[in-house]
């Protein structure tokens, strides 16, 4: 019992850590647990080895992933993104798993399930790494990220049969078609089942439950039916975590949705990390040292190969070259359900323990190599796309053709919502603008004065008229761009009154000393709009709450801070009287 409690304070503590000094660089927590097994593991100090209990948990984290991925599955998302999903996430899989089964088929010489196996495993990438940096690069909904996360919703989605195939590929080459077919058709009958019951149920369940108002019952509800669903599947013959997957699915129709996906992180995040540590124990440091030439050329093939395949398929999906460089990037890496994968056909003896050890090592390095990976592709895509110099060309002729007769305008840099309600603002007091605009889906919609155009290059702003320009307008939440911008416009134009949004306070200082005027940031003014209505809902005269805003926007905002100061003595004045 004490062992146990001293190998779990120690697994702890060095999860901690891990995860902080991970935070601390910004790099995904998974990879902290993954070092952490590595470390601690049998191959590494020896101060943690495997053991049922452990690999209980770690399954679990597992299953809770699926779940969370059940929950985030709808069929309205699939229709919106049908080509990025099923277009190039079934060419892309097919593809890598066909080149890297014909690369273990002949270079390793291994049998064709073993090459079926570690393909299907190496055709996966990380989903928690790509979406994160995504998120923070501002590019979730550019052309590429939009491509990327279609792709890795297929691959979330693949990993379903997958976990049915494998069991059926390690039996023997005469019962094959037998057992593939039996797991067909009870994953299908156990689905039918589930579905069609729990469709009609989850939602009854859900709101018997809520009628309560208990948050304990709330929770406890949802893991009952983790584990019961994640039982029922496993009784089956099936993986655990197809039924949880289920589950998420059927909970994902119902209003509780959120609800739900709050309440579970917490298991989800804790158990999925046990899993990755277990996962860092299977590395064996002292083979992959002894091996380095061959792990070398494997992470080569994998990032390589994997990038080739998704360039040429999004290619042909009459992507620009740029786009699809940046795609590629994206998609290179191997993934978290990879991971899965190639830890579930070892255990089927699918896969040796050295081509295991090998690809599991690649796998794990090409991760670590991930966000390089990433920042090194965009920025190879810009340069790129700055080299085109057709399409530049007729960029520059579009913007001009809109801009040459106007003067003294507003130059708007970005035409999102922020965008159209400042322009909205300048239409009502007759103040001419130019909007430009990098989505084509946006400026088709607009139409008129937003034109096609990347405001960072300094001569779409000199065809957009900033020579004769009265100010510009910054409304992309991205600060990079924001920052290239500032930098852009001082160049051109020293004299010119420029206002940035920010999206987080801590930019304002670093976009002030670019050369912003002014900076305006979402959180500041959420916060003070929130502060008024609170004190207003607490009796406080909106007179004297919005008195206190005005007084912080005097603080804040040099170029209105007369106004504020004045309209504020004109309030004091008759309570003075």
């Amino acid at each position: 019992m004490y062992q146990n409690l001293l190998i779990m304070l120690l697994l702890l503590s060095a999860a901690v850590g891990a995860v902080a000094v991970a935070r601390r660089l910004r790099a995904p927590a998974m990879l902290a647990y993954l070092m952490v097994g590595i470390v601690l593991g049998p191959h590494g100090l020896h101060m943690i080895t495997e053991s049922s209990t452990v690999d209980a948990f770690a399954e679990f984290g597992v299953v809770f992933l699926m779940f969370s991925i059940g929950l985030e599955f709808s069929l309205s998302s699939l229709n919106r993104m049908r080509k990025a999903v099923f277009g190039y996430g079934t060419a892309q899989v097919l593809l890598t798993t066909l080149g890297t089964g014909l690369v273990t088929f002949y270079g390793y010489d291994q049998g064709w399930r073993t090459g079926v196996a570690v393909g299907l495993a190496v055709a996966m990438s990380s989903t928690a790494i790509v979406a994160k940096m995504l998120s923070e690069r501002f590019e979730l909904q550019s052309r590429s990220g939009r491509q990327t996360m279609g792709v890795l919703l297929f691959q979330d989605l693949a990993l379903v049969p997958c976990l049915l195939l494998f069991p059926a590929l390690a039996q023997p080459d005469e019962d094959l078609m037998r057992p593939l077919l039996m797991a067909l058709l009870q994953a299908g009958a156990v689905l039918v089942i589930l579905v069609a019951v729990g469709q009609k149920l989850m939602a009854r369940l859900y709101d018997a439950v809520a009628h309560h108002k208990s948050e304990e019952l709330f929770v406890l509800a949802t893991l009952w039916i983790v584990v019961g669903l994640a039982y029922a599947t496993g009784q089956a013959g099936l993986s655990l975590a197809l039924g949880a997957f289920v589950g998420g699915m059927l909970i994902s129709e119902t209003v509780y949705r959120h609800q739900v996906e709050a309440d579970i992180r917490p298991f989800r995040d804790i158990l999925l990390g046990l899993f990755f540590v277990t996962v860092g124990m299977m590395l064996d440091l002292g083979y992959v040292l002894s091996n380095l030439d061959g792990l070398l050329l494997a992470l080569l093939l994998l990032v390589a190969g994997k990038g080739i395949v998704v360039l040429l398929v999004v290619m042909a999906g009459r992507t620009p070259f740029d786009v699809a460089l940046r795609t590629a990037g994206q998609l290179a890496q191997a993934g978290e359900f990879g991971l899965v994968l190639i830890e579930f056909a070892h255990q089927l003896k699918l896969v040796g323990d050295d081509v295991f050890q090998v690809t599991i090592a690649a796998m794990l390095f090409s991760m670590f190599l991930a966000p390089t990976l990433i920042e090194r592709a965009a920025n190879l895509g810009k340069r790129m796309a700055r080299g085109d110099w057709a399409h530049r060309t007729r960029v520059i002729q579009s913007v001009t053709a809109e801009a040459e007769e106007l003067s003294g305008h507003v130059v708007l840099c970005g035409f999102g919502r922020s965008g159209r309600r400042i322009a909205s603002f300048l239409d009502d007091e007759g103040i001419s603008y130019m909007a430009l605009e990098v989505d084509p889906q946006r400026v088709k919609d607009a139409g008129g004065r937003v034109v096609f155009g990347n405001a960072d290059r300094a001569e779409v702003l000199r065809a957009a008229g900033i020579e004769r320009a009265r100010a510009v307008v910054v409304t992309y939440p991205d600060v990079h761009s924001a920052l290239r911008i500032l930098r852009r416009v001082r160049d051109l134009r020293p004299d010119l009154p420029v206002v940035v949004r920010a999206p987080d306070e801590a930019d304002v200082a670093k976009l002030k000393a670019a050369g912003a005027t002014e900076v305006v940031s979402d959180i500041h003014e959420g916060s003070l709009m929130l502060a008024a209505e609170t004190l207003a809902q607490l009796g406080v005269p909106i007179e004297r709450a919005i008195a206190q805003v005005k007084a912080v926007r005097a603080e804040r905002y040099g170029s209105l801070r007369e106004f504020y100061r004045n309209d504020k003595r004109q309030h004091v004045r008759p309570d003075n009287r």
